[in-house]
């Protein structure tokens, strides 16, 4: 209730200074009361329970700082990262923007973060007392992972990565759709992604996390065909569809113009026709996780109408503030009462 009257002072920050404060006020705020397990919101992708299908996209907690805090606001699940083995400082600054008119970001941070074992060590200190498997004491936590933008073999990257933070993750989402890394949506090619894939289970192994694919939202037909096929075959947790964009739909902002990927409301027509499309190569048969342009009840319950299983966000958030959540959860029930449904799952693809 507070947000409407604090965002002016935290857009009179540099955007990037702003997350920063975003992040120490949940280290320092009492934990919120989370979602219970088994509400009329909970569903279950890839063997996982959800309390509701709403979760907090990778980008926000790089370093997995305070996925519990998040947790607390109201979303059913944290995605941590993106990760890399070695720690980077990313892309010169500036490199985050709001485009407030627009209620859009661009960024161009270029996986910023304090590297793997800083990670795992905060992660491992989250789990202990509780079982991995017990998610009602340690909540569902994604853990990104990426590679080093000077890395001779990518592909070894996310491999290490992988075995690192199996142990620590419900679910591993490898990122092969960021457009701040020189080269690294080459990934996404039919035979590298079939490598990299393999690469990521071997290191996994059969006992660890569902993978979770991250994919950008420019791409061709033929692309989304192939994905598709890969994710079937590879028999993946979910695809993630979609990353932030390189396209530039008209905008009003004085930001416009810069570099990076752009996220927020553009965004929400063109991640729901990939979204679409994946539902139709995949023919249901890999779970889809719905990302971008999603800032309100009706926003997330069309996802899911369109086949989307779970949905993200991380820009409305910027606008909207920490209060997002718990307001989209409540929408969420009263759409299914409306339309009829007894749980999110049974709505799933019926647009």
């Amino acid at each position: 209730m507070l947000y409407p009257l604090l965002r002016p002072l935290l857009f009179a920050l540099d955007a990037e200074r702003a997350h920063r404060l975003a992040l120490l006020s949940l280290k320092i705020a009492p934990a919120g009361r989370r979602i219970a397990a088994g509400g009329p919101l909970s569903t279950n992708v890839a063997g996982m329970d959800f309390p509701t299908p709403l979760g907090m996209a990778a980008g926000f907690d790089k370093d997995a700082e305070v996925p519990d805090a998040l947790l607390g606001l109201g979303f059913g699940f944290a995605e941590v990262g993106s990760i890399t083995p070695l720690a980077q400082s990313g892309n010169p600054k500036p490199r985050l923007f709001r485009l407030v008119e627009d209620r859009a970001v661009i960024n161009r941070m270029g996986f910023n973060n304090g590297g793997g074992d800083a990670a795992a060590k905060r992660l491992r200190q989250r789990l202990r007392g509780a079982s991995r498997w017990n998610q009602s004491a340690s909540g569902v936590v994604g853990i990104n992972i990426g590679a080093n933008k000077d890395a001779s073999d990518r592909i070894a990257d996310y491999a290490k990565m992988a075995r690192l933070m199996a142990p620590l993750a419900s679910y591993l989402a490898v990122n092969v759709s960021s457009p701040n890394t020189p080269g690294l949506r080459a990934l996404q090619d039919e035979a590298a992604l079939s490598e990299l894939l393999d690469a990521v289970m071997a290191a996994r192994n059969d006992a660890g996390p569902p993978i979770f694919l991250k994919v950008a939202p420019d791409l061709e037909p033929a692309d989304i065909d192939a994905i598709a096929r890969i994710a079937i075959e590879k028999k993946l947790g979910a695809l993630m569809v979609s990353n932030t964009t390189i396209s530039r739909p008209p905008l009003k902002s004085r930001h416009a113009g810069e570099g990076g990927g752009l996220s927020g409301a553009p965004l929400h027509d063109l991640a729901l026709q990939r979204l679409r499309d994946f539902r139709k190569a995949t023919g249901g048969q890999v779970p889809l996780v719905g990302i971008g342009g999603i800032a309100s009840a009706q926003d997330a319950w069309q996802r899911i109408r369109a086949g989307a299983s779970l949905v993200q966000l991380y820009s409305a958030m910027v606008y909207a503030g920490p209060g997002i959540a718990r307001s989209i959860n409540s929408g969420l029930v009263e759409l299914m009462k409306r339309d009829g449904f007894a749980s999110i799952a049974e709505a799933v693809g019926t647009e």
